[in-house]
């Protein structure tokens, strides 16, 4: 019985004593924040320009016709697909409305190629969104910073590890889509080059692909971008493509500091005597 009560006690305190050290680091996580940011001011920095923004207004737009108008039919037996399916007017106009939000989603395809290859702006943003090592590291960092094992949060640049998995998964999820969604819009085409059993492929690829782009959008990108607790209800930078200089040292410190620097030598170069 002795023992029992030894054994529970030591229990109690190894808890009480993690706990205590939960609680602390917490305090020293949020004390550092408030350091950080304290002395900053309202300014804002522009984080998505004018062209990606209609980029994202008309992708979006297009993956929600095709959402609505698709998922349905992986789901054609259940009540709701069918009336889903009868709010686009049912199964002789909701394809239409399909096609056009395909349309949508291969013109903003072969808009963003354009933008990545022919504007200067586009080569630079596709640069910093290439993998790399720190990608790797940053995430394991992540992960001991949730974990309680560090009190230091990963420092990103332009772009985390977060935000370069968002956007090369929607580039491989567009090709899938379009490559076997122009498969199933022109099978008749297909069948004379193809065999039966590639249009089965495609069909397969193209619903399991929609359903996994869905439950990726809207667990994955709606929580990281508009509902975690920082941004809830909604990131307004997809709207006005701005970023507050707070959220900005929290959220992409390396990218201020270089801002920073280059402002300091900017105001440098013209101040006078700033020239050799």
């Amino acid at each position: 019985m002795e023992g029992a009560v030894r054994g529970r006690f030591a229990t109690w305190v190894r808890r009480e004593l993690k706990l205590q050290r939960g609680d602390e680091r917490s305090e020293r996580r949020r004390a550092a924040r408030t350091r950080t940011v304290a002395d900053v001011t309202n300014e804002q920095f522009e984080r998505l320009s004018l062209n990606i923004r209609l980029q994202h207004g008309l992708m979006a737009i297009s993956i929600v016709l095709l959402v609505l108008t698709g998922i349905p039919l992986k789901f054609h037996e259940s009540g709701w697909a069918r009336a889903l399916i009868g709010l686009f007017g049912g199964p002789d106009v909701s394809p239409i409305v399909h096609r056009v939000g395909a349309v949508g989603l291969i013109t903003v395809g072969l808009w963003h190629l354009a933008y990545i290859t022919l504007f200067r702006e586009g080569r630079w943003n596709l640069m910093h969104l290439l993998p790399r090592p720190k990608d790797a590291l940053d995430a394991f960092q992540q992960i001991k910073f949730y974990l309680g094992l560090t009190d230091e949060r990963p420092k990103f640049d332009r772009f985390s590890y977060i935000e370069k998995f968002d956007y090369w998964a929607v580039y491989w999820g567009m090709v899938i889509m379009i490559g076997s969604g122009t498969v199933l819009w022109f099978t008749d085409f297909w069948l004379r080059w193809a065999p039966k059993w590639a249009t089965d492929i495609a069909k397969e690829a193209h619903s399991d692909e929609a359903l996994l782009a869905t439950l990726a959008i809207v667990i994955w990108h709606f929580y990281n971008v508009h509902l975690n607790p920082h941004k809830f209800p909604i990131n307004r930078t997809f709207l006005d493509g701005k970023i507050s200089a707070r959220d900005m040292i929290e959220e992409h410190p390396l990218e201020y500091e270089r801002l920073m620097n280059e402002r300091q030598q900017q105001q440098a170069a013209t101040s006078p005597g700033g020239e050799s």
